[in-house]
């Protein structure tokens, strides 16, 4: 089921990573309105029937003014939609990062609003286009006038949207929620009753030793591996597929992306290999966590950047950091092994652990911000929230790892009474861990699989 369930959220990605697919939708509910109201117009017509009095009345000509007007200020409004779009788009670029492009491309209430107003440009079109001679489409032109008002509605709630949007804080509380997001739809589970066969280890060994290449067709990014398509597949060939690469890496045509124990199930599984995986040339947070980390290192870098030396969205920056890793310490437990219904143990895969997303989190970051006594402390304090929730002493080993760099970096601090502060901060969360430790020596010891080492 967790197969499935990340089947559906990659193609729900792909779906909401683009600015044509909601429109499209509106557009055609448009049209189907519009074939409803006719029909119903035409009934009327042919019928003699007598509408209510809120219903637009008038000769065709009348018919044909107003239409006229609506589609013409609509198509109007559809530019300045368009044109505030593009320019949220290259601010972002700009301040933010190319990178988070896609966070704005693929905002819900940004689609709507520009598929509610195409969609009414087309529905006023149908409408203008069916007025006759002595024929008016009485309904369909109220219809319009209607949704000139919903339009209107739209566009107000698209102005505060955007200014919203283009908030900092709002853009890092977005991707550090789709984080979380993400480590919960990867939470693993291990298909199969009973265990059998040689273990991870001893498999790992055979495949080093005498395992079969399997090289890729295509070059890009890992978007998407279909575990349980990749298990079926061993499987059929009574095989273990090695995966060293996870979703984020970097593959290249003719690559060796995997290894096949026993060998000579090598060359089947190439040929029907490509089916598994996904590659594209940008990175996606559907299985790939560590990508919404690096978004936000991203922005927290370049406003450390000297031409923009933004302090304050650093700070913002470590501070999601911290909440986003703090929330998913005793969460995220990647398992690297995947079995089939008989307890085989069929797909090795790499998987990013806990104490790397902790570097990946604050070591750019630490490396740029040195010398800056807000960066530090305010890391320092990020890292004692994490710590505070850590219940591994290999977590709470690079938490200290980190700690400790950061002290060794306060010389460069250039004012005494800096250097002391950040020097106590550093004693504390020392201080802190050691007593984290302490404790766990009383209570049971959470097991967290080992990390595969990082190609």
């Amino acid at each position: 089921m967790q197969g499935i369930s990340l089947e559906a959220d990659r193609w729900r990605e792909r779906l909401r990573t683009n600015l044509w697919f909601v429109p499209t939708l509106e557009v055609l509910a448009a049209v189907a309105l519009f074939a409803l109201t006719f029909t119903l117009d035409r009934a009327a017509y042919h019928n003699g029937a007598s509408l209510p009095t809120w219903v637009l009345g008038g000769t065709p000509d009348a018919a044909r003014q107003v239409l006229t007007a609506i589609a013409a200020a609509i198509i109007t409004v559809v530019g300045v939609v368009f044109s505030i779009t593009i320019l949220a788009l290259t601010l972002a670029s700009t301040q933010f990062g190319p990178r988070m492009l896609r966070n704005f491309i693929r905002d819900r209430g940004t689609q709507l609003t520009l598929g509610t107003f195409v969609a009414t440009f087309v529905y006023a079109v149908a409408a203008l286009v069916s007025v006759g001679e002595d024929f008016v489409p009485h309904i369909s032109a109220t219809v319009s006038i209607g949704s000139l008002v919903v339009d209107l509605a739209v566009l107000i709630y698209f102005i505060n949207h955007i200014g919203g949007q283009i908030q900092l804080p709002n853009v890092v509380a977005d991707i550090a929620r789709e984080v979380r997001t993400a480590v919960d739809a990867n939470a693993d589970t291990t298909a199969g009753g009973a265990k059998h066969g040689p273990s991870a280890r001893e498999l790992r060994d055979l495949l080093a030793r005498s395992g079969g290449e399997v090289r890729t067709t295509n070059s890009g990014y890992l978007q998407y591996i279909r575990y349980e398509r990749l298990v079926r597949l061993a499987a059929e060939a009574d095989a273990v597929i090695h995966l060293p690469y996870r979703p984020g890496h970097f593959v290249t045509e003719g690559q060796v992306i995997a290894r096949v124990w026993p060998a000579q199930a090598a060359k089947g599984i190439e040929r029907k290999f490509s089916r598994g995986h996904v590659t594209g040339s940008m990175r996606s947070l559907v299985q790939d966590v560590s990508f919404g980390v690096d978004q936000i290192v991203e922005v927290a870098l370049r406003a450390l950047a000297s031409a923009t030396n933004d302090t304050f969205t650093v700070l913002t920056c470590i501070d999601w950091l911290g909440d986003c890793l703090s929330r998913i310490a005793v969460t995220w437990e990647p398992n690297p092994v995947r079995r089939d219904k008989d307890g085989h143990i069929r797909v090795l895969a790499a998987q990013v652990s806990y104490e790397r997303l902790v570097q990946r989190a604050f070591e750019k970051i630490r490396q740029a911000g040195a010398g800056q006594p807000a960066v530090m402390i305010r890391q320092l304090d990020a890292l004692a929230q994490i710590a505070d929730r850590v219940t591994d002493p290999d977590r709470l080993r690079v938490i200290l790892e980190q700690a400790t760099m950061i002290e060794h970096a306060v010389p460069l601090i250039p004012e005494e009474p800096d250097r002391a502060d950040v020097l106590r901060r550093c004693h504390a969360l020392h201080a802190q861990i050691a007593a984290e430790r302490a404790a766990l020596t009383t209570r049971p010891r959470t097991t967290v699989p080992a990390p595969n080492p990082q190609p």
